[in-house]
């Protein structure tokens, strides 16, 4: 197995985790926070911001990016080798579906709930904008990053096919 692959590899593992991640918030985290009564979803979902700042996800929210590029550029070298386009694609969709996304929308949705006093009315209304807009753009970071590991294993094994037999 090429260093190529290899890589390729962890970046479909990265970018299945990323997309269970999302994937959880998408079909029940949200949908449990919007149950409760806004100071305290606020108050949850701002816990929940701080807290996943740790090595274990950003290693994975962080790494897979670059890993991405890195194989963006490796890919560019090998590009009419069977399944690098596939891969291309999928570095693509990952970091435009994953990274991208989060920082255009969904970091500033919860840089405005952090701002926000939980228990006021504007509080309240911001909760409610959150609970659909970062929802809606969570399922697209849910969608793509899924899109994209699938990418990862076709690649794979369009190339693992083209390898001579040992």
């Amino acid at each position: 197995m090429s260093l190529f692959m290899i890589l390729e590899l962890i970046a479909a593992i990265g970018a299945g985790l990323t997309a269970g991640i999302f994937y959880a918030f998408s079909t029940f985290v949200m949908a449990a926070l919007a149950r409760i009564p806004p100071e305290q979803g606020i108050a949850a979902m701002n816990s929940i911001n701080v807290t996943v700042i740790n090595p274990w996800f950003m290693a994975v929210f962080m790494g897979t990016p670059v890993l991405c590029a890195v194989l963006i550029v490796m890919g560019l070298f090998k590009w009419s080798e069977p399944g690098t386009l596939l891969i291309i694609a999928a570095c693509a969709i990952y970091i435009v579906g994953s990274f991208v996304v989060t920082m255009i929308f969904n970091v500033p949705l919860n840089d405005a709930l952090a701002a926000t006093t939980p228990a006021s009315s504007e509080g309240a209304t911001l909760w409610a904008r959150y609970l659909t807009e970062w929802t809606w753009w969570n399922h697209v970071r849910t969608a793509l990053p899924l899109a994209a590991m699938v990418l990862f294993i076709i690649g794979l094994v369009v190339q693992s096919r083209s390898l001579p037999a040992s």
